[in-house]
């Protein structure tokens, strides 16, 4: 059983010897410069029909943190990934922007844009720009960003999901990670253009994602950004209330002149706590609710107990040593299994048996949010 004085012991230990030597060596293809996108139980790469951009931009950045942090150096990996998938997606059929994934053979294999993969390519730059000072990586996502603006841009408000587009429904999910993209962005260059847009999505998020009476994230809108479906259908992710929730706060950290801060502060601990009351059952932070507060989903994923933890460490957040310390044992005993060396079952049945049958890469940027935030909390 693990203690809320080893806790710190613990994380650091699973990531910096397990977790992150896994992902850079049996999870980086050293011939081709590309992180796999998933592994077996036992840490083999699966070979997939399609590449995706979002995963190997999740893991630029989360290696390029890594060797920031000090906890792992591996960020010359990531680096030249960064450099090879520059070349193989983007403008690669001749237009502006990012496709959306490649074949084995590097050839485009879906050339959509695709809002949340920028959103994750713009973070990427921010923290390959962050380790290396390169001017290069500083403008080169000055471009992007300008390139993701046209692109996606929606008279109605906010940003189309694609390019074309592949249904009428907007998400709120791809304009989080903008958010996400613009706050790293301004943090490491302190450009003011990506704060001001930061602004302009946090009023988005206030005018049309966040129910104004109950306080809860909606997922799905129809295209002037109305809810998707009448009051009781809609779906409701608390782990995304709780990752907003942390955006919010950082929103408020990077900006403190801002007028709003003080409204701002309050809706992220309303998210956080709604999150906590409706969508969290006994620790375990469940796959999805509604807008009447039904659970949908009894399913559990990683993520959004990643997100839970992180959030409880947060300055800002309303932080309880005793659901850190639950949620970490969740993870330990339920997620991140021993045997497993460093990997993890992505989602689980309620009564913990495994849906997923294989390791993505996708879930490290997750998970290292969270370790990252215990082990800056020891320093501090």
């Amino acid at each position: 059983m693990i203690s809320y004085e080893n806790l710190h012991h613990e994380w650091s230990h699973w990531l910096t010897q397990k977790a992150l030597p896994l992902w850079s060596q049996q999870g980086f293809n050293a011939e081709t410069s590309l992180f796999h996108e998933r592994l077996t139980w036992d840490g083999q790469p699966i070979p997939l029909p399609q590449l995706r951009l979002m995963v190997q931009a999740r893991q630029i950045a989360t290696y390029c943190r890594a060797e920031i942090d000090g906890h792992f150096y591996a960020g010359d990996k990531a680096l030249a990934c960064l450099k090879m998938i520059e070349k193989l997606y983007w403008r690669r059929d001749g237009k502006p922007g990012w496709i959306f994934s490649i074949t084995p053979q590097y050839e485009p294999a879906d050339t959509t844009r695709d809002l949340y993969a920028h959103a994750f390519i713009l973070y990427a730059y921010a923290w390959a720009y962050r380790l290396t000072q390169n001017v290069h990586y500083r403008t080169t996502a000055k471009t992007i960003f300008r390139e993701t603006l046209d692109i996606f841009y929606a008279p109605q408000g906010g940003f189309w999901d694609t390019i074309p587009q592949k249904d009428t429904i907007r998400r709120q999910n791809p304009h989080m990670h903008l958010l996400e993209a613009c706050l790293a962005l301004f943090e490491t260059t302190q450009d003011n253009e990506y704060l001001q847009h930061a602004q302009q999505l946090v009023t988005l998020a206030k005018r049309y994602f966040i129910t104004p009476q109950s306080c809860l994230l909606l997922e799905f809108f129809n295209q002037d950004l109305s809810a998707l479906h009448t009051l009781g259908k809609n779906r409701v992710e608390p782990g995304h209330m709780l990752e907003w929730s942390w955006l919010l706060h950082e929103y408020v950290r990077l900006s403190p002149e801002a007028l709003e801060n003080t409204k701002i502060n309050q809706l992220a601990q309303a998210l956080q706590n709604n999150a906590e009351q409706y969508g969290i059952s006994k620790y375990h932070v469940l796959d999805a609710i509604n807008d009447a507060y039904t659970i949908q989903e009894h399913s559990l994923r990683i993520w959004p107990q990643t997100e839970f933890l992180r959030l409880l460490y947060h300055p800002r957040s309303q932080k309880s040593p005793i659901a850190a310390l639950e949620c970490s044992q969740i993870l330990f005993n339920c997620f991140l299994k021993q045997h497993l060396s460093g990997g993890w079952i992505d989602r689980l049945h309620p009564h913990y048996e495994a849906i997923s049958d294989h390791m993505p890469a996708s879930s490290l940027y997750h998970i290292y949010g969270a370790a990252r935030e215990i082990l800056l909390s020891e320093k501090g």
